[in-house]
């Protein structure tokens, strides 16, 4: 009798996984791994303007910029969220106060690109970057307001991830750290 009711639980349980399993085109945002979270970004500072000192590839914007606010995060499906707030030209920089741009927004639209250190097939170390579609920004003084929601192919591995906030020619204005 034993025997018995130990089949018969075991089944119970084995039936129950069954119906609590969710397939796999259920499997949510919320079911993957998170890569990523942050609360801060920093501008792109001098020396880091221009291609001269790219990081991971991936150019600095031709003059100083400065941000209020940023949060984020990105998980392992390739689910990406950042929101920046007060993305402006750097207003202690002397050519951007000799250019009249102090606490402005420019560009009416940033990118995002999540840079990973990957591996190619052959095993060897890689840098990937990948973009995201434009997202509409806020222009004008104290501006620089903006929200990306996206899914970007992440490689496999995706080790150390960095995301930039760029223009929509790939230069950053914004990375996270600090």
């Amino acid at each position: 009798m034993k025997k018995v009711s130990h089949f018969l639980l075991i089944g119970m349980l084995l039936l129950g996984a069954f119906f609590m399993a969710k397939p796999a085109s259920e499997v949510s945002a919320k079911d993957s791994a998170k890569l990523l979270e942050f609360e801060t970004m920093i501008g792109v500072p001098r020396p880091f303007t221009g291609p001269t000192n790219a990081i991971r590839n991936v150019p600095g914007g031709g003059l100083p910029w400065v941000i209020g606010q940023a949060t984020g995060e990105l998980r392992s499906n390739g689910e990406l969220k950042v929101e920046v707030h007060g993305l402006v030209f750097d207003p202690n920089d002397p050519v951007v106060i000799e250019r009249g741009l102090a606490n402005q927004n420019t560009v009416p639209a940033f990118r995002a690109i999540v840079s990973c250190l990957s591996k190619d097939g052959a095993g060897n170390p890689t840098t990937v970057n990948v973009a995201t579609d434009q997202f509409p920004a806020t222009t004008g003084v104290g501006a620089g307001d903006a929200k990306i929601e996206a899914h970007v192919a992440l490689p496999s591995p995706c080790i150390a991830p960095i995301i930039f906030v760029t223009n929509p020619g790939g230069a950053w204005f914004a990375a996270t750290g600090s």
